[in-house]
């Protein structure tokens, strides 16, 4: 008999659409996913979801904790995931009595920053935190976070996210085809917490050291969008849908990813799997489990102008490596691979069930 699981979810992403599709044509699982209805131009379109049951809420739905109810309520759930605690109406759902034998998971990215928020949230959330069953991190960040949380180690699993791993791999091969690609790519949105500023700089900078400087390719939608604009060798793509994406990343030589603060980024996850060497900063949490300096990519100080140029420069100089670091990012991009992710999670599902 097939487990009935419903996620509750904020935004949809083609890394998660990908995950619940997986899931869906699985045997032993029954998903429906609730999720917040795409709404602007910097948002995953919701023709992603068009094959995996669920419901898109609008604004006002997504705030109606009883309609929420009542919508998980009809699908009869053995489990119900949260997307960690943020969601008040998602959260409310631990109190309902008609679910008080239903099995919780909840997902968190969060790294652990020690602020003192974190230091007060075990207390915050703690008869949250004792309804779930099962707590899936995406990484060691986060699973320092979770144990300060006061969550136990055999309740805790890692493996949050997982992408359409197959369909992003013959991108290496295509690349290799032909003279390997003189150029940066950066996807992300144009806001400060990205570190545009440090990228712009840094790449005038490099172009300024080196000859024949390759283009910076960016992708994305935001508030400091008008500083690209007239920047020599920035080409801004815009925000484009994941069905638009492949040429992208085909005619990219290396990915860069500068944020002040990103927990557990999907890029650097995607990039890999692609098959591109990374640059990016240690404030990425991704980076902990997919790049290893100097083997794949290259792990910099955040807020740090000279060290992305730096980083910039040594892979414009080191251009016959790339292939390599390339092949070898796919290697440590495979485990976040959707079949592998679809094992991971009949295992904690069926625990959480069991527990």
């Amino acid at each position: 008999m097939k487990l009935k699981v419903v996620f509750c979810w904020s935004d949809i992403s083609g890394y998660m659409a990908a995950c619940w599709r997986a899931l869906k044509a699985s045997a032993e699982v029954d998903v429906f996913v609730i999720a917040f209805q795409a709404l602007t131009e910097t948002a995953f379109g919701d023709r992603l979801m068009a094959d995996i049951p669920c419901r898109l809420l609008d604004l006002q739905e997504r705030q109606d904790s009883k309609a929420i109810e009542q919508l998980v309520l009809s699908q009869h759930p053995d489990v119900i995931v949260t997307c960690g605690w943020l969601h008040q109406p998602y959260c409310k759902l631990v109190s309902v009595s008609k679910l008080q034998d239903t099995a919780f998971v909840m997902g968190m990215d969060t790294p652990w920053k020690d602020s003192w928020r974190q230091r007060l949230a075990p207390l915050v959330l703690k008869s949250y935190l004792q309804r779930m069953n099962r707590v899936v991190v995406t990484g060691e960040r986060s699973w320092q976070y979770a144990k300060r949380l006061g969550i136990a180690a055999d309740r805790i699993d890692r493996g949050l996210y997982g992408i359409d791993y197959h369909s992003w791999v013959p991108l290496w091969a295509q690349r290799s085809q032909t003279d390997w690609p003189r150029s940066f790519l950066f996807i992300g949105r144009y806001i400060p917490i990205k570190a545009i500023d440090i990228l712009i700089q840094a790449y005038r900078e490099y172009r300024q050291q080196v000859e024949q400087p390759w283009e910076l390719v960016c992708c994305g939608q935001g508030e400091l969008k008008s500083q690209l604009t007239g920047e020599p060798g920035i080409i801004d793509r815009g925000f484009l849908q994941p069905d638009e994406m492949q040429p992208v990343w085909q005619s990219a030589g290396a990915f860069i990813l500068p944020s002040r603060f990103d927990p557990w980024p999907l890029a650097i996850v995607e990039a890999a799997a692609a098959g591109l060497p990374i640059i990016c900063t240690d404030a990425c949490g991704s980076g902990v489990e997919v790049v290893r300096p100097w083997y794949n990519g290259l792990v910099i100080a955040e807020e740090n102008t000279v060290s992305l140029t730096k980083a910039l420069i040594s892979l414009h100089q080191r251009y016959d490596d790339l292939p390599v670091w390339g092949k070898r990012a796919q290697e440590l991009a495979a485990p976040y691979a959707t079949n592998i992710w679809v094992d991971r999670w009949h295992a904690l599902l069926q625990t959480a069930v069991e527990s």
